[in-house]
């Protein structure tokens, strides 16, 4: 079962390129997302946040269980970047743009770790791991919500 823990924790395997697999993980998820996208013609797929929900109870899971092995929130854990990234793009559009505005925002908030976010890390275990990258993606989403609602695109 540690094998599973460690393939979800690491985002098969994303985590043990060592420093940067943060990044890569929520590109990763930004080309998921825009392919997801894609199949679904382009249209808004709506058992995405039922996704989201899932990677966010198998990353508090996998990340706990990885923990006592690898230490307090260690950097092959990016499970958390997945979620995050997710969280940061759900319910906007699907552009190149907004893409990486939502990528460049979402690592700001989850490198620079402003508003309180720090203060998640102290939470024990998956939950520790995983809250600071939810908020940041939230922090992220929210934003460019208001972004998308101060200036709208035109049809």
């Amino acid at each position: 079962m540690l094998t599973v823990h460690k393939l979800v924790s690491t985002s098969l395997g994303i985590g043990y390129m060592g420093k940067g697999g943060g990044t890569v993980a929520a590109v990763a998820t930004c080309f998921c997302w825009y392919f997801v996208f894609q199949a679904g013609g382009g249209q808004w797929v709506s058992w995405q946040p039922l996704l989201l929900l899932a990677i966010v109870a198998l990353g508090i899971w996998s990340a706990g269980a990885v923990e006592p092995l690898w230490g307090k929130d260690d950097k092959k854990v990016v499970i958390d970047e997945v979620a995050g990234m997710g969280i940061s793009l759900l319910f906007l559009p699907v552009t190149p743009g907004y893409l990486l505005a939502a990528l460049l925002l979402f690592r700001f908030f989850d490198i620079a770790k402003p508003l309180f976010i720090r203060r998640l890390e102290r939470v024990a275990g998956g939950w520790g791991v995983m809250l600071d990258d939810i908020v940041a993606g939230v922090y992220t989403n929210l934003l460019l919500h208001l972004y998308l609602y101060l200036m709208p695109l035109n049809p």
